[in-house]
């Protein structure tokens, strides 16, 4: 495992994908990431992305992903683009998802411990909206992104269980109607907790996160061809083991901040 924190802050992404897409950034939004917007500005000739998917698994920590190549190696191949990121504390779910969509830090935009509510602060769901665009979140009931992005002029699609979430972004994908997607899986995040982050149970829900994103990325490859598109497979946080075989996250190490996100930009075919 890294014994040392990632350079680049989870907070610099937020102001990528508002680049990306030609829109300003959120008002509270760090410097965007240079190595991605470099990547897509290469990738798309020079063109804005006019579609978003970005694919949210919950706590697959960079030495998870480092450790278990042959479980990633679906997403890997699907993407080109490998970034490490660093995590913000407490790095727990809502505080880390409040600065991956606003761009700030968990002191402004409010979340600093594990709640959810309702984030105030201009995200990059509100300056999608403002610029004409049409966002969507996916997500499982009560978790943190069916909740802490609420009461915006967009649609949200809530359901009890993943399997319900992941056939309604497979059914956004075929239908092509939204400009920005974002799908929360929280599967591995919460059998980790249960039975740890390396045990049979919570690599198997990793596996099904990597299965999931390997078959939105077939669709929108096939089905998004008139479009300039950028895909993400990008979590929150990281995690570790704690005595009892269970996992946690929340603090200041590098197993709970240390993440790493892929991406794949597809040029417009048509």
């Amino acid at each position: 495992m890294s014994e040392k924190l990632n350079d680049l802050s989870l907070d610099t992404l937020c102001a990528s994908l508002a680049l990306a897409m030609g829109v300003e950034a959120p008002e509270c939004a760090a410097k965007p990431a240079e190595c991605l917007n470099q990547y897509i500005e290469e990738k798309l000739a020079g063109k804005k992305a006019d579609r978003i998917f970005m694919y949210n698994p919950d706590a697959i920590a960079e030495w998870v992903y480092r450790k278990y190549p042959t479980l990633m190696k679906e997403a890997v191949k699907r993407t080109e683009l490998e970034i490490p990121f660093c995590a913000v504390m407490p790095s727990v779910t809502p505080v880390c998802f409040g600065t991956m969509y606003t761009g700030a830090q968990p002191d402004v935009h409010g979340i600093q411990k594990y709640e959810k509510p309702v984030i105030k602060l201009e995200s990059l769901f509100d300056v999608l909206i403002r610029a004409g665009k049409k966002p969507v979140i996916l997500a499982e009931t009560n978790s943190s992104m069916a909740k802490i992005y609420l009461e915006r002029d967009m649609d949200y699609f809530i359901y009890d269980t993943i399997e319900e979430v992941n056939a309604k972004a497979a059914e956004i994908i075929l239908k092509d109607e939204y400009d920005f997607v974002a799908v929360y899986n929280g599967n591995y995040d919460a059998i980790m907790h249960k039975f740890g982050p390396e045990s049979i149970e919570a690599l198997s829900e990793l596996r099904a996160n990597v299965q999931a994103f390997a078959m939105f990325s077939a669709l929108i490859s096939e089905h998004w061809k008139a479009h300039n598109t950028l895909v993400g497979f990008a979590m929150d946080h990281g995690c570790h083991e704690i005595d009892g075989d269970c996992g946690s996250h929340g603090l200041d190490m590098p197993e709970d901040l240390n993440i790493v996100h892929l991406y794949q930009a597809y040029p417009s075919k048509c």
